[in-house]
């Protein structure tokens, strides 16, 4: 059975990052870090980790900036940082988990949403941290696969802001980055599950606030990959510089997703499968944006899907132990609401 641990990240500036960690019941089979989306965290996703845990898949997740435990007072609420803060956090919890990695105990990284974007800017942009490595200390983690869930490489045509816009709000973000604004979020959009759309509207660490600087950024990253399947042969040029590194890949998107595009990400992954050998792209018919909590069948396919790419890239069950088929519990059926579960200081939760 699953246990889970809380604990906390320091990065290199300083900030502490909530994390937690489910852990398997014997030695893992695989290491699983994990990145949520926007007005998201790392213990909204019902039992989705601790079935994975379930297969020999310990996961390891963390708030990131200005999201769940990790906001400590009101004015922290969506203050992400610039890209390249975003970019340091992942690269830094990642290098947490080095000591973790062995022979037979291989690291994933994975993404959902706009988590999903920052994991696959992660690994294909020649100047992030995982291939532009400086220093011995920052050396890239020795990734088996990354795997990016509804990953945002472009908004839905029905959400899409106008690239006036994006270039508005790029101009201001550097102005006033911490400067808070609230996109409109629709929670419909989320699951076809209603009680589930209506556990992302209650959980007060769904607070939806963004700021100039991160939303700008996380726009700025959608269509800098996005840029890699429209620019043809430049696209995969730039891919090209840093094929050597780039680890397995796996894209799994919804089609019915009405917040990132579908097809943005069909595009992507078939850009990248003309330079790099090992990319699956799963499609899930007609789906919304979250896949773990969407229909019962999409949710249980999402699991088995995910948990069978990982451990198809890990040592031979027979050098490690069998997984546990796990009791699946439904997210129309779970007592406790991830907002009840784990949230910021009582103070803090007041005022948001």
């Amino acid at each position: 059975m699953a246990t889970a641990e809380e604990g906390s990240h320091l990065t290199p500036d300083g900030t502490k990052l909530y994390t937690k960690t489910w852990k398997t019941a014997e030695q893992p089979r695989a290491i699983l870090a994990f990145v949520h989306g926007y007005s998201d965290h790392c213990n909204r996703y019902y039992d989705l980790f601790p079935t994975w845990a379930s297969y020999g898949i310990e996961v390891r997740a963390f708030d990131q900036r200005g999201w769940g435990r990790t906001v400590t007072k009101p004015s922290d609420c969506g203050r992400t940082g610039p890209t390249s803060v975003v970019l340091s956090d992942i690269h830094s919890f990642l290098q947490t988990l080095t000591p973790l990695v062995t022979q037979t105990t291989p690291l994933f990284l994975m993404g959902s949403s706009m988590g999903g974007g920052e994991v696959l800017y992660y690994i294909l942009h020649p100047d992030s941290p995982f291939n532009s490595v400086i220093d011995t200390d920052s050396k890239s983690p020795n990734l088996t696969g990354v795997l990016a869930c509804s990953p945002l490489v472009a908004l839905h045509p029905s959400t899409r802001v106008s690239a006036l816009t994006v270039i508005a709000g790029r101009i201001a973000g550097k102005l006033l980055p911490a400067f808070h604004i609230h996109p409109a979020l629709d929670a419909r959009f989320m699951s076809r599950i209603e009680s589930v759309c209506e556990d992302w509207i209650n959980d007060p660490l769904c607070h939806g606030t963004g700021t100039l600087e991160g939303v700008a950024g996380m726009l700025d990253r959608g269509l800098w990959l996005e840029g890699l399947s429209l620019s043809g042969p430049k696209g995969k040029d730039s891919v090209e510089r840093v094929k050597d590194l780039l680890p397995a890949i796996w894209f799994g998107h919804g089609s019915g997703d009405r917040v990132n595009s579908w097809d943005a990400t069909k595009q992507l992954a078939a850009t990248l499968e003309g330079v790099h050998v090992d990319v699956t792209f799963q499609s899930y018919d007609g789906a919304y944006h979250k896949l773990d909590a969407d229909l019962p069948e999409v949710g249980e396919k999402f699991r088995k899907d995910v948990a069978e790419w990982i451990l198809a890239r890990c040592p031979s069950e027979s050098q490690s132990s069998s997984p546990v088929q796990p009791e699946t519990l439904r997210p129309d059926n779970i007592e406790e609401s991830p907002a009840e579960s784990v949230g910021v200081t009582d103070e803090a939760k007041a005022k948001l």
